[in-house]
This record gives C-alpha cells, structure tokens and sequence, in this order.
C-alpha cells in the first residue's frame, strides 16, 4: 500500500481518497496496451453490417465512436482483469537495457541529466532547469495528498518549495539545492509505503546532487505505482459485486457504437451450430426422411463452442470478441492443457508396452512425469522441436526404467523394447496419432462434463481412464475453465441467446430452437 499509517501528517483517509483519484488517472494511461490487442472490435467495422441476419446498408464509423468504443472496451478489460485476477497489479515498467528503445532512452535521459551538472557547476550556477525539477517534485508531493485538502502538510509543501522564491533566489545564486533535497525526502519518507523505506535511506546517503534528483523522481514514480495498487486493492470487491451488470453495460455500449462488435463471436457460435446441424443430418437412417427439423440446445452448441476453445490456434485465429478480456488466461489454460495431454500420451504409452516390468515402482511414474514436464517446457513456442523433445523423453525413460529395474535386481529393457518405446513416443507428434486422439477425446469428455455441473469446486467429475496421471493438475485447470466459462455465460449470456435467435430464425428450414440461455 502507499502509505503508512505510522507516518506524520499523512491519515488513513487521505490515503484512501489520493489512492482513488490516482487510481481513475491510471485507467487512461493504460488505454494504448489494452487498444493494442483488442483490435478485432474495430476492424473492417466501417463496412460490415451490424448483425449477421442484417440487410441493412453498412454505416460509416467516426473517429469519435471508434475513440469512444476504445475507451469502453479498455474500462471493461482492466475491471475484468482487477477483478478475476487477484494478483493483478501495477508492475515497474522494464525494458532490456539491450533493447533500441532501452538504448535510446538511456541516452536521451542521460543527457538531460548531464547538461544539469554542467548548469549547476557553473560559475555562478544555472538553475532554471533544477527550479523545473522542483515544481514538478512539488506537484507529485501534492498528488499524494487529500484533493481539496489544505493540510499542515500540504501548506509546509507549498511554503518550502515555493517556486516564485526559488526563482528569487536564483537570481542572487542563493537557491540551497542540497537543502531542498533532503526536505523531498524526508516528505517522501513520511509518505511512501514501508516497503519504500531503504530507497529512502538510499537516497539519504547519496552525496551528488544531480544523481539525487534522478533518484527522487524514480522513487517517486515508484511511490505513485504503489499509490495505484493500494486503490486496485481496495476497489476489487466493489467491481467484483458489479462486475457482471458493469462489463454487460459496457459492452452494450460498445455494440451500439461499433455494429460489427459481434462478428468473430457469432462466426464461432454458427460454427458450432453448423456442425450439430451436421450430426443431426448424419443421424438419420440412409434413405429415410427426417419428419421435421432438428432441434436444437443453444446451452449443448454454447458448450461446445467453448471447448472448441481448448484446441484454439492463437497465432492464427483471434479469439470471438466476448473472450477478449479473458485471453491471456485462456492462452495460458490452452498451452499448459497441451503439455498435460502429451504427458498423459507418454504414461499411457509406457504402461501399455512395460507396465507388467514396472508394476511396484510407484516412485518411478512420479520421476518420469517430473523428466517429461521438464522437457516440453515451452512446447507451445514456435521454435520448440517437439519430435526431438519427444525423442529425448524416450531415451531418458528407458534409461530412468532400466535404473530402477537394476536396483529391484531385474534385468534391463531388451534393445528391441527400448527403440519401440522411444519410437511410439515420437509419433505422439503426428495430428493423427491414435493415442493423442484418444486422450484428447477424454480430456474433452471431462470438460464437458465440467460444463454440465452447477458448481464445478464443489463435486468434480470421474476422471476418465488413462488420465490419472495428471488428475491433480486437470482438475485444477479443469476448475479455472470451468470458472471463465461460467462468469462469461453469466455476463453475455443475453448477446449468445441474440445471436441465436438471428441465426435460427433467420432462415425458416433450420428448425426451432430455444434461444433462452441461463445463467449458469
């Protein structure tokens, strides 16, 4: 948090109120990052048409809607993100060193700082640029204050580093830089978080002056980060008990500003409802006439539009524009669901070809799951080998096997076993292999059950065979799915059962359908 309650002049609901004011000023700094990766609400969105069962003429956009829609869709995502993620928080911008833009403001601000010793070593000394520094120190004193608020503090702030007297004094060379200094510490110390404490005592024991004040304002950039996070804390259970009404609200306000808002959801949503209209076509005895038209659940083609999600190709295909707020989460699901079937490929594997030679050695299942999880560590960058990967796991298993085997007094995997062993695992690679299929199609059996049930944390269900060894990792990731899947139907639920609607009705021989969607 900010501040302290320890510290002199500074109350407890001064905290809370400087802690909201500069909270809603960080919202819009923001506003470039979240822009940046939620391009799909404004593309080509000056002409499409607003709904997919639309004939009307596509309408032309402003640059004030598109503006107006951005700002909309950056407030929905960060009190999505404030409020789901409980460890969501302001971090200290870093960029590499070796980096063009680390390089260039490296240099830009070192010679800022440069040509400010030089005016201060003077004779007489420049201070115009250090008064500069001062007034904005100044300012950023204030900003932690109560707004409005004429406290001890803020008037012995103002008295001090009066600006109109520090030019006064300029003029006869009398300006006590080093003197200022310490008072902005020493303010600073009463003000900042007890997590700030040894920067401030870092900065007490710093002799050049021109080094000092670099110094100060990275403290306080850091003191004003910490400002924002103690308000992110303290706001979160508000926008928690709102935020279902609150982002419904927001994105309505967004679809009406910007018509093609829906495009890529109802593209997946009628995806789904193609391929059930398939399998209800497919269903019916060859030669036989179906006697009316199939109906459909919009809750069944709901849930399997997001299991489609699970298998989703990120770097190919943008996600439907009411998942938007939950990318990262659900990128982060999807890679780590994709080393865990693997892991469950290579067990399934092992068990069928030796699992009569390893029966009693429990240990070695969890040492082999352990070495596997280590080798396909970033399997789902573009670089990794994943055949080689595979092949590595292979010779590791057999030689891990043969270990263990040898210390029961049992004799060593047969040469043949071991390179049919390894070679089983390297097929896992092909799309088509039929023990990766299988166990996806169980993993997708167990989050589809997950789905069906009210409340996933309180009764899981069975795990299907051959998935044992990762129970404890699926249900965990199970779980956090099922969550982002039920706050979303919760919020959007009303856009889903619209969509439905004009693509059900929309032609007469697609059959009837119930396009009401609950909650849950």
């Amino acid at each position: 948090m900010p501040f302290n309650d320890d510290r002199q002049d500074v109350d407890e609901d001064q905290q809370s109120d400087a802690g909201s004011l500069r909270f809603s000023e960080s919202m819009a700094s923001l506003s470039d990052y979240e822009h940046s990766s939620r391009q799909s609400f404004m593309s080509d969105s000056s002409s499409k048409s607003s709904s997919p069962a639309s004939t009307s003429p596509p309408r032309v956009i402003t640059f004030d809607e598109v503006m107006a829609t951005a700002k909309n869709l950056t407030n929905l995502s960060l009190a999505h993100e404030i409020a789901v993620n409980e460890n969501f928080r302001l971090e200290e911008d870093a960029i590499p060193e070796n980096s063009l833009a680390g390089q260039m403001r490296r240099i830009v601000h070192q010679a800022f700082w440069d040509v400010l010793k030089a005016e201060l070593s003077a004779e007489p000394p420049e201070y115009e640029h250090a008064i500069r520094l001062f007034e904005e120190i100044r300012e950023s004193l204030l900003s932690f204050l109560t707004p409005g608020g004429r406290s001890q503090l803020y008037n012995q702030i103002c008295e001090v580093l009066d600006i109109d007297l520090l030019r006064q004094q300029a003029e006869h060379s009398a300006v006590d830089i080093q003197g200022l200094a310490n008072y902005v510490i020493s303010t600073m110390g009463k003000m900042c978080a007890p997590v700030r404490d040894q920067v401030i005592r870092d900065l007490k024991a710093t002799d050049d002056i021109v080094e000092l004040l670099r110094q100060i304002f990275h403290v306080l950039d850091l003191m004003k980060m910490d400002q924002v996070n103690f308000a992110i804390r303290n706001i979160r259970p508000h926008i928690q008990r709102q935020l279902v009404e609150y982002e419904r609200s927001k994105f309505q306000e967004i679809l009406e500003e910007t018509p093609d808002a829906l495009k890529q959801t109802t593209e997946w949503l009628k995806e789904s409802i193609d391929e059930e209209l398939l399998n209800s076509e497919t269903a019916v005895s060859p030669g036989a006439e179906a006697s009316s038209p199939p109906s459909l659940s919009p809750m069944l083609i709901l849930h399997n539009s997001f299991l489609k999600l699970l298998q989703w190709d990120y770097q190919k295909k943008g996600l439907p524009e009411t998942l938007i707020t939950d990318e990262i989460r659900l990128q982060e699901l999807t890679e780590k669901l994709n080393q865990l079937k693997i892991i469950a490929c290579l067990s399934l594997i092992t068990n069928n070809m030796v699992g009569a030679i390893t029966e009693g050695l429990p240990e070695l299942a969890n040492r082999l799951k352990r070495i596997s999880a280590v080798l396909l560590e970033g399997m789902n960058k573009v670089t990794f080998n994943l055949k080689e990967a595979l092949n590595s796991i292979g010779v590791q298993t057999c030689v891990e096997i043969n270990k263990a085997l040898k210390e029961r007094g049992s004799p060593p995997l047969n040469t043949e076993v071991q390179a049919n062993l390894v070679g089983q695992f390297s097929s896992i690679e092909e799309k088509d292999n039929p023990v990766r299929s299988l166990i996806d199609k169980r993993i997708q059996l167990y989050m589809k059950s997950l789905l069906c049930l009210p409340s996933p944390q309180k009764s899981m269900p069975p795990m299907p065979g051959g998935l044992d060894v990762i129970q404890q990792e699926l249900e965990v990731l199970g779980c956090q799915y099922a969550n982002i899947v039920i706050l979303n139907k919760q919020i959007y639920g009303s856009f889903y059962a619209s969509i439905f609607r004009k693509l059900l009705f929309g032609d007469e021989g697609l059959g009837k359908v119930d396009a009401s969607l609950p909650a849950k």
